[in-house]
């Protein structure tokens, strides 16, 4: 334990390390004095400004007296609405105001403002001077001999200097504007032309020399110079090289001011307080201020730049790295190595947790925005459980120590040894519905051949009134001998589970083990006598085998198939048994008749009986246990159907059992024990919701992608995406990783059971909102044993279209990205790791219907090979399958390889 505590000190000092590293400081000349002029808009609220949104008198007193240290004068931008008693107010805190009259289509308010603005100049002495419109000529809202006229009118009504604000390319190709104005007030603000915050300054100065060089002797005033803390990443408005950023803010305008004083130049900074309401303008609107919304200093004007806000969000992330880190004290007997994987995965979380913070802290949020990030925030919260979990997983596996609950055959014959008189009954049923004679007769006489001495076999068809598939049955059973019972039920009600409460009331009365196995299960003879020595312990309610199959050769898609079952009972199972957590999946099964009866039986209330049924007796108290060990082999289900149908079943009756069970993992509703509840909890968050959650998640961006491309919305931020493209990144490693430690899989196999795995998450999701919606779906058996054949639909036709969609709106990211905007270039890479799963289901339905599914295929196409280049074929046996041999090479072949 003082190691693990140790290694979580270092991580967290590590972390704390990383935090004075990376902190980021820019240099720039600092800045004593008062700026010359800033611009001020009273409006507030994220509405559109109006004569409601202006700030009540009190609130423009208090700005004019905090601006009134930082400024001598304001600019303002309109003189109606409200703003009339700016002026007055900035009088009070001694600050100089250069009024606007704002000039758009609309001649009556054109009218009011120039009378506003003529009257407000008139009337305060602390007026310097009028803009008459802003940036009018630059979007066409006045043609320049109109904007002409208003300046000249405004002149000859006041005293004071009058202009226009507009770009400065506008006053160099506008001579006769120039002309007409008392000075020139040139808006240059370098990040809407590209320039990077390096350049920004010495873009102005020389817009500004040019002007002087064009215009000389007259006053030259740079209007409008800014540079934006944040902003949204948007098409419209990412302007490439040109990237918002606090640090960048506050260096480009100490930088400006340095060189402004340096050469004597007239400036107005754009803009004084941030304006939330100005995200119509663009992703950057809101962030031009040198104070935010609240009215505190975004940064300081001496000293090295840093963010202010930088070691509370070092705090946060280390608070939140080490509070997730805790849970790792509570592992039994981690290892160095486990316990530091979990360390610095808990302490990643803790930095995005601050991020997110940061983030949320320095942006403003319109209703949609706020909707769209808290969304995404609520989705993100389950992923990155789920990825935790999968880390965990990797840790246990790849550093922890070895399995100690598991049964071996080892144990097993300890067990044997300390118990050898110890040989209760057991009763093993198995149902069977419409199933394959012949697979049913191998299934029988594997159970004849067990080599325990105290057991019976309860046959049980239901529902099956064709004779032909039950009366050989009923005659093989009979030709077994006593053992064996048949019982033929019609009009079972409650599916498998019905059949099996009927097979329980025909069960012997000394029977104390109930074994299950499907209809197609082989078992091997020493499945009871290995296993029903554990039950010789009284607390052990529940024994569980993995599932085998036998015919992984019938064609490539059976091959990835076996490969994608084999996972889970050599991966999950095999960890879950070490907290008693095991999930009972019926086969390969054994049950204390004891701890059946208390658990109340067999339930039809969902369609996955075995595990409702196993999760009732862990409720209880009982111990379970799984071994590794194949005691069996089944069939797997003959089509990429009747494997989709299987996976629908299951998640849709683990999703009954949630609904079901869930209260029963409230403190003191159960003797599940917290190990258990976790593993339970995370087991149905990992399967259920990271399936359901990635097709949310996957449908939602595609509606938000022509949202962004078109529309020139938001780009989702990388504190949303980041964490997607993490979390692919974590379950396939998780893959890989754990099916290279535990599952005895060929590398191609285990590519293909990966394909297969991603195949089923449109059936998954779907299972999961039926269930959100209905309350029980028939039981759908699984075909397996040759009885149904590939169905004439295509089984992947939704995944093809949600798939297509994906791969054509992240083309459509890159193609319209001409800006080249990172986040965009991020999103359509979430884009096409979502189409994955989609893509995989259509591969698999594609790979079905073609002539590649046939391991004949590939046997000729290696032989053929061969004969091509001279070389000896490669045969992979696993791929042959019991009686399939390499076809002999031809003699061409043969000399040919002879010669190599």
């Amino acid at each position: 334990m003082r190691a693990v505590v140790a290694v979580l000190l270092l991580v967290t000092a590590v972390h704390a390390a990383l935090w004075g590293l990376l902190q980021d400081k820019q240099e720039a000349p600092s800045f004593t004095g008062l700026l010359q002029s800033v611009s001020y808009d009273p409006h507030e609220g994220t509405g559109a400004p109006g004569a409601n949104t202006v700030a009540s008198p009190e609130r423009i007193r208090a700005d004019m007296k905090k601006l009134a240290t930082m400024t001598r004068a304001i600019r303002l931008y309109s003189s109606t609405g409200g703003l009339e008693i700016v002026p007055p107010l900035a009088a009070e805190a001694g600050l100089k105001v250069m009024l606007g009259a704002w000039i758009d289509k609309d001649p009556d308010r054109n009218e009011r403002e120039i009378q506003s603005a003529i009257t407000l100049a008139r009337r305060n002495s602390n007026v310097i001077g009028i803009v008459v419109g802003n940036e009018t000529i630059l979007t066409a809202t006045q043609k320049v001999d109109e904007l002409i006229e208003k300046i000249k009118r405004v002149k000859k009504s006041v005293n004071v200097p009058v202009t226009t604000g507009d770009v400065w390319n506008t006053w160099r190709d506008n001579p006769e504007l120039a002309a007409n104005v008392d000075f020139i007030a040139a808006h240059v603000l370098p990040y809407w032309e590209f320039f990077t915050d390096d350049q920004a300054v010495d873009q102005a100065v020389d817009r500004y020399q040019l002007l002087k060089k064009q215009f000389p002797g007259k006053r030259i005033m740079i209007a409008e110079f800014g540079w934006p803390s944040q902003g949204y990443s948007r098409s419209g408005d990412n302007r490439g090289p040109a990237v918002p950023g606090p640090l960048r803010q506050a260096k480009v305008l100490r930088n400006f001011l340095a060189q402004a004083a340096s050469i004597g130049m007239e400036y107005n900074i754009v803009e004084a307080i941030d304006q939330p309401w100005k995200y119509f303008e663009g992703g950057v609107g809101p962030y031009w201020g040198v104070l935010n919304a609240a009215r505190e200093a975004k940064f300081a004007w001496t000293g090295p730049i840093v963010n202010p806000d930088y070691w509370q969000l070092a705090a946060i992330a280390l608070l939140v790295g080490v509070l997730l880190s805790l849970p790792i004290v509570r592992l039994r007997q981690p290892t160095v190595l486990q316990a530091m994987m979990l360390a610095i995965t808990a302490h990643g979380v803790g930095a995005w947790v601050s991020n997110v913070f940061a983030y949320w802290n320095v942006h403003y949020f319109v209703w949609g925005s706020t909707f769209a990030l808290t969304l995404g925030l609520i989705l993100l919260v389950p992923l990155i459980l789920i990825a935790m979990a999968r880390i965990e997983e990797i840790a246990a596996i790849a550093f922890g120590r070895e399995p100690r609950r598991l049964l071996t055959r080892d144990k097993a014959a300890r067990d044997r040894a300390a118990a050898p008189d110890y040989c209760p009954k057991v009763s093993i049923h198995v149902p069977a519905y419409f199933e394959p004679v012949d697979m049913m007769k191998q299934t029988l006489d594997a159970l004849a051949r067990l080599d325990y001495p105290n057991y019976e076999v309860v046959c049980i068809i239901n529902n099956t009134p064709d004779p032909a598939f039950w009366q050989p049955i009923q005659d093989h059973c009979r030709m077994l001998g006593e053992r064996f019972k048949f019982i033929n039920a019609e009009k079972v009600k409650g599916f498998k589970a019905g059949a099996l409460r009927i097979a329980m009331e025909r069960t012997a009365v000394d029977a104390e083990i109930i074994g299950i196995i499907d209809a197609d299960y082989v078992v091997t003879p020493d499945w009871l006598s290995d296993l029903v020595p554990a039950f010789a312990d009284p607390a052990v309610g529940l024994v569980q085998a993995p599932q085998e199959h036998r015919d992984e050769h019938l064609s490539l898609m059976h091959y990835i198939m076996n490969g994608e079952y084999a996972g889970f009972f050599d991966i999950g199972m095999v960890q879950r048994n070490e907290e008693n957590a095991i999930i009972v999946h019926g086969t390969m099964c054994l049950i204390r008749r004891a701890a059946m009866d208390m658990a109340g039986g067999w339930s039809s209330d969902t369609i996955c009986e075995d595990t409702d049924l196993g999760l009732a007796i862990q409720e209880l108290g009982w111990q379970t246990h799984y071994t590794a060990t194949r005691y069996g082999s089944g069939l797997l289900p003959d089509t990429y159907e009747a494997f989709k149908k299987q996976r629908h079943r299951w998640a849709y009756g683990g999703f009954q059992i949630v609904k079901k069970h869930w209260r029963r993992f409230l403190p003191g509703h159960s003797r599940l024990t917290s190990d258990q509840k976790r593993e339970f909890s995370l087991g149905w968050l990992n399967w259920l919701g990271a399936e359901s959650l990635g097709v949310v998640v996957a449908i939602l961006n595609l509606i938000w992608t022509p949202i962004v491309a078109f529309a020139g919305i938001a780009i989702p931020d990388k504190i949303l995406t980041i964490p997607i493209l993490a979390a692919f990144v974590v379950s396939l490693a998780h893959f890989l990783i754990l099916y290279r430690l535990r599952v005895a899989v060929k590398p191609w196999q285990m590519l293909g059971a990966m394909v297969a795995a991603m195949s089923v998450q449109w059936t998954v999701s779907r299972a999961v909102a039926q269930g959100l919606i209905t309350e029980h779906l028939a039981f759908a058996r699984t075909s397996k044993g040759g009885l149904s054949r590939m169905s004439i639909e295509f089984q992947a036709f939704w995944e093809a279209v949600i798939g297509a969609l994906l791969l054509i709106g992240a083309t459509i990211l890159i193609v319209t990205n001409t800006l080249q905007i990172t986040e965009l270039y991020i999103f359509a890479a979430v884009l096409i790791l979502e189409s994955l799963p989609f893509l995989s289901a259509v591969a698999i339905a594609l790979l079905e219907m073609s002539r590649i599914n046939s391991f004949e295929f590939w046997r000729h196409a290696t032989v053929r090979t061969a004969e091509l280049i001279g070389l000896r074929p490669v045969w992979v046996p696993e791929l042959a399958g019991p009686g399939m041999q390499p076809a002999p090479l031809s003699a061409a072949a043969t000399k040919a390889a002879d010669k190599v």
